[in-house]
């Protein structure tokens, strides 16, 4: 089941999740979240990576917490930052420990869990036979445990994270469905199947593996499951262990954005071997390539044939320069800026038709002479080069009455 967005986006049906100040799914924006590299005993290394992303425009912050003294110092952790005015939501990251997640959905605004180690013993890599009796035994060990959890965050207005990950499924799943997508959601469904019976639905879910190829097909493979039982859980997309540099950027960009033009995903994070602020930026740039949240000015240019009638790169250097110095010192031109569509094409050929999703297109129409165009209308033929940026910027301010 789909819905379409402001954007005309086709994007699944989800409800909304509260995570503290904000919602995840329903009629909510992607959001962008990170996740702290400090020890999570370190209260003030936390504190500064906290402020960093959310400076970014991060809109909720993870943290590991192995243990319950982790869990406890979450409580600080929450105050340092709301003294220093910052209100974006927390989240702990349990492993291995479900009394971890009891102690800390009592401080922070959503809690993750694994179902690969949140009941399950910790993997062995064995091969484990189970009799069906001794399937459903396990199942209800899960119940057991899952409930008391669920009722502790009902009661703190806490959320909930079920993130699974491909390379900590439980050796009672790998028993009876393998390292297979098929076996990853199960692991999922298991758990939301409880969520479902105790009609706790302040849930995220999430699937994530380092091979991109695994994890697209496990997402769309869970929401054809969650779709069969009835569930519209909003989902939280990321290409685990996905690297640094460009690398990470393109694995990301590859697994994630794949899903996103799908319509699925409720919220995103780049997972990046980098200061985890640097990862905000790349978040935003991607959903804007997926025309599903814009942030800032976006360029489309041409690679350039021989056919180009001026020096392409220089242009949209120049270009780019202007737009960015423009917006510094004009607030409501800067507002207006942001969420425009700027095609920089090298000659008349292709550029009106290539460029149609673009508001603006600056179009090399002679040797020095530049056509303007507002959509794929002509507004300014044949202007000397050197002055087509300013009357481009001049038509913008214009038409946005800045």
């Amino acid at each position: 089941m789909t819905s379409s967005n402001h954007n005309g986006q086709r994007r699944r049906v989800t409800h909304e999740v509260r995570v503290g100040n904000i919602g995840i799914g329903g009629n909510n924006p992607v959001r962008v979240q990170s996740m702290c590299t400090t020890s999570t005993m370190d209260t003030d290394g936390c504190v500064r990576q906290i402020l960093a992303i959310a400076a970014a425009g991060g809109e909720l912050v993870r943290l590991t917490t192995q243990g319950v003294r982790e869990a406890e110092n979450m409580k600080v952790i929450r105050e340092r930052v709301r003294a220093a005015g910052c209100t974006v939501p927390l989240v702990a990251d349990v492993h291995f420990n479900p009394a971890v997640a009891d102690v800390a959905a009592l401080y922070c605004e959503k809690v993750r869990i694994n179902p690969g180690n949140y009941v399950d013993a910790a993997r062995k890599f064995k091969q484990l036979e189970y009799t069906d009796e001794e399937y459903a035994a396990e199942l209800q060990k899960i119940e057991d445990r899952l409930v008391p959890f669920l009722k502790i965050c009902r009661e703190h207005g806490t959320a909930v994270r079920i993130g699974v990950n491909h390379g900590s499924l439980s050796d009672r799943i790998m028993s009876r469905y393998g390292d297979t997508p098929a076996g990853i959601v199960e692991s999922c469904m298991e758990f939301l199947r409880v969520c479902m019976r105790e009609h706790f639905m302040n849930v995220v879910v999430s699937i994530k593996a380092s091979n991109t190829v695994v994890m697209v097909e496990s997402v769309r493979l869970l929401v054809k499951a969650m779709d069969a039982e009835g569930m519209t859980f909003p989902l939280h997309l990321g290409v685990t262990e996905a690297g640094e540099g460009e690398d990470g950027r393109l694995r990301s960009a590859v697994g994630i954005g794949a899903l996103l033009i799908d319509g699925i995903g409720d919220t995103i994070r780049v997972s990046l071997s980098e200061p985890p602020e640097n990862e905000i930026p790349v978040a935003y740039s991607l959903l804007q390539a997926a025309r599903l949240r814009t942030t800032k000015t976006e360029f489309i240019s041409c690679p350039g044939c021989g056919r180009t009638l001026y020096d392409l790169p220089a242009t949209i250097q120049r270009v780019k320069a202007a737009f960015e110095q423009a917006g510094k010192t004009n607030k409501q031109l800067a507002e207006r800026l942001a969420g425009l569509k700027i095609a920089i094409m090298g000659c008349i050929v292709n550029g009106p038709g290539e460029m149609a999703d673009a508001d603006y297109g600056y179009v090399g129409a002679a040797r020095g002479k530049v056509s303007l165009y507002r959509g794929k209308e002509c507004v300014e033929m044949n202007i000397e080069e050197e002055s087509a940026v300013n009357k481009l910027l001049e038509l913008i301010h214009a038409d946005g009455r800045c």
